[in-house]
């Protein structure tokens, strides 16, 4: 599993150069995009209604941003599998939740 932390601009790209080479993904790529579990998750698929942007960016559609949370400006994680060919885009308040309980649990805190 790779990561890397991006901000959407006001169009929802996010750049993520580094994930998309390693995935061999490159510009023009169609992709499926969906939300699962309030995470976007990004696949190739040949019917795709979206493509990887010449400056290898990704699109995050605007409904798939508002169901997860996820405003302009504000850091995603994005993880690439490289085994399932797939990215998973993580909201923010997705992973502060989830590194509150992570350190509650490490310092013996309630979280």
């Amino acid at each position: 599993m790779l990561f890397d932390v991006a901000r959407p601009d006001a169009a929802g790209r996010v750049t993520a150069r580094a994930l998309l080479r390693a995935l061999g993904w490159t510009p023009g790529l169609t992709l499926h995009v969906d939300v699962v579990t309030d995470a976007i998750l990004i696949t190739p698929a040949a019917e795709g209604a979206h493509a990887v942007g010449t400056r290898e960016e990704l699109p995050l559609p605007a409904a798939a941003r508002h169901l997860c949370g996820i405003a302009p400006g504000e850091p995603v994680l994005l993880a690439a599998l490289p085994r399932q060919n797939r990215i998973v885009v993580h909201p923010s308040n997705t992973i502060t939740a989830v590194l509150a309980d992570l350190h509650a649990r490490i310092l013996g805190e309630p979280s």
